[in-house]
């Protein structure tokens, strides 16, 4: 579960595409609920909880990403994460990133905000960190050029776009604000697949890749595979990803 956040990022990327998301876009306030689960040889088993919500509050969205270890699990490495992205509507981009988390016993925070000069954006971003009672402050300075979020913003930004106008295979690319560093994801479609659900039903979706990389070009964390719903809302149906022992998938229950 220590990758919780960019396992689900899966289910904030879905498909970058390479034209503007339209500025009608509107999305009504959703809750989307999932389930992770910890797959190693024979053994598979639920092992944390995961709540994705949007509110309109005005000219803006409110986001928020919350996820949890089940009871079990808390004895192995217990997760208490909340990631919260404010975007603006008109323009489909992030003003303000924070994460919380609470992994392992330890405790982190994360605070981004964002400035815009054309396609230049910068980011101040403050990072917490406690270790031994004490809470240490480090302020950064985080810029890129072009297309830019964070690990929420970009999810409603790129639903807004329609999936079947990637080629398949075809890469593209855009920058991630972590709290200390860019990242850059490169997503590409793989086909259309029919997918099984949790309660049995069956749904069509697309089937899209993820790689992450730093700055440097060396890769920061394993593929990332996701299953989008192929109807209006395109809604990260499931989401697999690798951990050092077995997988970690995350599956749509209610939306």
């Amino acid at each position: 579960m220590k990758d919780f956040g960019k396992i689900l990022l899966a289910a904030i990327c879905t498909i970058l595409a390479y034209v503007s998301a339209s500025a009608e876009t509107k999305f009504a306030d959703e809750t989307l609920k999932y389930v992770i689960t910890y797959k190693w040889g024979l053994i598979t088993k639920d092992s944390g909880d995961a709540t994705l919500s949007l509110k309109n509050q005005g000219d803006k969205y409110y986001i928020k990403l919350t996820g949890k270890t089940k009871p079990w699990a808390d004895d192995f490495f217990q997760v208490r994460d909340t990631l919260i992205s404010v975007m603006d509507k008109a323009k489909f981009r992030p003003l303000s990133y924070t994460k919380v988390a609470h992994e392992g016993g330890k405790y982190a925070k994360d605070v981004i905000e964002y400035s815009y000069s054309g396609k230049q954006v910068s980011g101040k971003a403050i990072k917490y960190r406690e270790k031994k009672g004490t809470t240490k402050t480090e302020n950064l300075e985080l810029s890129a050029s072009g297309d830019t979020f964070d690990m929420l913003s970009v999810f409603y930004w790129l639903r807004s776009i329609d999936p079947a106008t990637l080629p398949i295979g075809q890469k593209v690319t855009a920058t991630l604000f972590s709290g200390s560093h860019e990242e850059t994801v490169k997503i590409w479609k793989v086909g259309e697949q029919t997918i099984k659900m949790r309660d049995g039903s069956k749904r069509e979706a697309w089937h899209i890749k993820f790689t992450f990389t730093s700055k440097g070009g060396k890769k920061t964390s394993d593929d990332i595979d996701a299953w989008i719903s192929k109807d209006g809302k395109r809604i990260p149906l499931e989401i697999k990803g690798k951990l050092p022992l077995g997988h970690v998938c995350a599956y749509l229950v209610k939306d």
